[in-house]
């Protein structure tokens, strides 16, 4: 369903239809999104008659159906979004992109893995931490982003082919991953859905991973490994929050002229 909206009237219902699934006060749908409707934009009417028709009661019911309503409508936005979600949004991943503004492009990696800057396209974040209550206590929760220099000791070069393998096994579990990407039937759609997301940051863009294997050459067979055969630098919180132990990561970082793209792997125990 193509849609002719204007990026902003986008963000808006997109940001209208997050607040109402986390249960928070919505901002109010007017301006551009009421003038899209007006004007016949399928996506945005499609959105707002199928977010009509939701019973507000029960509250966690209402809550489930918003998002799968807003998971639909990010599919629908743009190819890109419905790959992502396709490919990373059954697993525990963070996956956002942010500006390009400093020279040394560590600083725009630390910026997004703060939150505190927006996609550039106004395109899916996949950040189920986003509302995490262990962000009151570590902001970058579930990364303690060391700073800019460190960052950059502890990653390494890849080659375009495998950073798409990187990405491509982040569709997998760390835990318990009884179909790996390598043997899967649609393992060819799987590596389509990568290249897709990485094809965003153009044939110039250069990759940068915290597994070791690509320490000594910058082509690791990742699929081959596996997520549960990968070793990586860690960029986690070694605070015990809510239960959950973080112990395990891959990470894949984009950096072009105008952004950067932070995908990461979490394993929690």
């Amino acid at each position: 369903m193509p849609s002719s909206a204007d990026q902003p009237a986008l963000d808006l219902l997109d940001a209208h239809l997050e607040a109402l699934g986390d249960g928070t006060d919505p901002p109010l749908l007017e301006g551009p999104v009421l003038l899209a409707a007006e004007e016949g934009d399928e996506l945005v009417r499609w959105a707002l008659d199928r977010l009509r028709r939701l019973p507000s009661e029960p509250k966690d019911a209402f809550a489930r159906r918003v998002g799968s309503l807003l998971e639909e409508f990010r599919s629908r936005r743009c190819p890109w979004n419905a790959a992502a979600l396709r490919l990373l949004g059954a697993t525990y991943t963070f996956a956002a992109t942010g500006p390009r503004r400093y020279e040394d492009w560590a600083h725009d990696v630390r910026a997004v893995l703060h939150r505190s800057v927006p996609d550039p396209r106004g395109w899916v974040r996949l950040d189920g931490d986003r509302a995490n209550t262990a962000r009151h206590t570590v902001p970058a929760y579930p990364f303690d982003p060391p700073d800019s220099a460190e960052l950059r000791r502890r990653l390494y070069a890849l080659e375009a082919e495998a950073a798409v393998a990187a990405l491509a096994v982040m569709a997998e579990e760390w835990q318990s991953e009884h179909a790996p990407v390598r043997s899967r039937p649609d393992r060819n759609a799987v590596l389509t859905d990568a290249r897709t997301l990485l094809d965003r940051y153009g044939p110039a863009a250069r990759y940068w991973t915290n597994a070791t294997a690509a320490a000594s050459a910058p082509a690791p067979d990742f699929l081959a490994a596996g997520l549960q055969g990968t070793r990586s630098h860690g960029f986690l919180t070694s605070e015990y929050i809510n239960g959950l132990d973080l112990l395990e990561d891959l990470g894949l970082i984009a950096v072009t002229d105008d952004e950067v793209g932070v995908f990461w792997s979490f394993g929690a125990y």
